[in-house]
This record gives structure tokens, sequence and C-alpha cells, in this order.
């Protein structure tokens, strides 16, 4: 890293160093997390309300109209504030580690810090979601299904689950503990994705329960009418947050205070 001011430089790794992870970490996140929400209820739940809405306004949107070029649109610019909201909500975890009292004032303030991070972040999320429904445009074309056919639907949804299994676990290791670090640490996006991206294979056991949790419990924030994600989505930012803090040690570069 080149210095500045006349300061010599400071040698990093290009991946922030990782622990090794026991079984039970995913389950020790969750009720870390669990008890943020219960520290902290309103702010969560007004974190938890705006989501719901959103994710009610873009399937309203969706079903009613039924344009595909809208729907894309709604996706691509919750892609964008997503990051954001997901910042919000580590602040908050980050505040209450600290011994301090989280206000929302504090999420937004470290949102504008970190927006061109996130940007980034957010841009690399939608380049990854193009390319798969390329993909999955890619499948439909070049594996027909024959009504009647059993072996042709059993063949499509193989080939089609596999190459959404490549992308989703790309996107689900890039992103596991990125956001969180770049919440709390001044660093490049690229240096946190990288660093996620090695967390995940360094520790390949724990990094799929891990996954398989966060599915199974925003299925049922779906499942519940979209209202249970004002419980499930801050819930699982905050375990998130906790996720970051017991598997990077990101000592070496400095706090964004």
């Amino acid at each position: 890293m080149s210095s500045t001011g006349g300061e010599p430089a400071v040698e990093r790794p290009f991946a922030v160093p990782c622990r090794e992870l026991d079984a039970g970490a995913p389950l020790r996140w969750l009720r870390a997390g669990w008890r943020d929400y219960r520290r902290s209820p309103g702010l969560s739940l007004l974190f938890g309300v705006a989501i719901v809405l959103a994710s009610i306004a873009i399937s309203a949107l969706a079903w009613w109209l039924g344009r595909f070029a809208l729907l894309a649109a709604l996706l691509s610019g919750f892609i964008f504030v997503a990051p954001l909201v997901a910042v919000g909500l580590y602040c908050v975890s980050r505040e209450l580690e600290a011994g301090r009292r989280p206000e929302l004032r504090d999420s937004f303030v470290l949102a504008r810090r970190v927006v061109g991070q996130a940007g980034v972040f957010a841009l690399a999320q939608g380049v990854v979601l193009m390319l798969w429904s390329r993909a999955g445009m890619m499948v439909n074309a070049l594996v027909p299904v024959e009504r009647g056919d059993l072996a042709t639907w059993i063949e499509f949804l193989a080939i089609g689950s596999a190459a959404g299994s490549v992308f989703a676990a790309f996107t689900f290791a890039a992103a596991a503990f990125s956001l969180p670090m770049i919440a709390d640490r001044d660093v490049d996006m690229v240096t946190a994705g990288v660093s996620s991206v090695n967390a995940v294979l360094r520790n390949k056991g724990v990094a799929l329960l891990w996954a398989v949790l966060i599915v199974l419990l925003t299925a049922v924030g779906f499942a519940t009418a979209f209202l249970g994600l004002a419980l499930v989505m801050p819930w699982l930012a905050y375990a998130t947050w906790h996720a970051y803090r017991d598997t990077l040690d990101a000592s070496d570069w400095p706090r964004l205070d």
C-alpha cells in the first residue's frame, strides 16, 4: 500500500486472516443476533418494517403489471439499496458491541461513509444477477422439455439447479462476511470480498450450515406473507455481524469512527 503525507506504507495481507470455525458457530451467531434484536427492539422493528414494505411493493407491482422489464428495474434498484440497509443494521450491532446506545442517525452516518464501497458490492451483485439470468435462458434454450416426458423434466431441473447453485455459492461466499467488514473497517470492497471468499473456502462445512440456516429463516419470513421478514431480516443482519467478528481478524485495518 502506498504511503500518504510522508507516512511509511503499511504492509497488509491481500486477504484478511480468518479463524477456523467450530460446527456450533452458526447457532452461536444466531443467539448473539437475537440478543442484539432484544436490546434494540424499536430500531430493529423500524428496519424490519421498511424491509417488509419494500418486499410487498416489489412483489405487488410484479404481480399486477407482469412486466419483466419493470421487475428487473425494481430488483436492480433494490440491489443497490439493500447493502446500505444492511450496513445500517450492522451499525446497530456495532454500537451495542462498543457499549453505546444505537440510534437511527448513526446508521445513516455509517451508510453515507461506506456508500461508495457498498455501491461496488451492489454493482458486482447486479452483474452476477444478470449472468445468472442469462444462464437460465441458455438452459431453457439448450435443454428442451417435452410434454409428458419425465426424463426431460428431470434433466432440465438437474442442469438448471447445477447452474444456479454455482452462482448462488459464489454470491454467498463473496457476501458472507464482506459487508460487515466495510461497515467496521477502512477497507476496500475487493479486499473484503476476497477475504469473505477465503474464509468460506477455509470453513466449508460451517459456511454451508450457515447458508442453509439463512435460506430456511428467510423462507419462513416469506411464508408468513412477508410479515416475518420484520423479525428475520434484522435478526440475520445482526447474526451476520457476529459471524464477521467471529471469523475475520481485521485488526490490521483502521476502524471507522
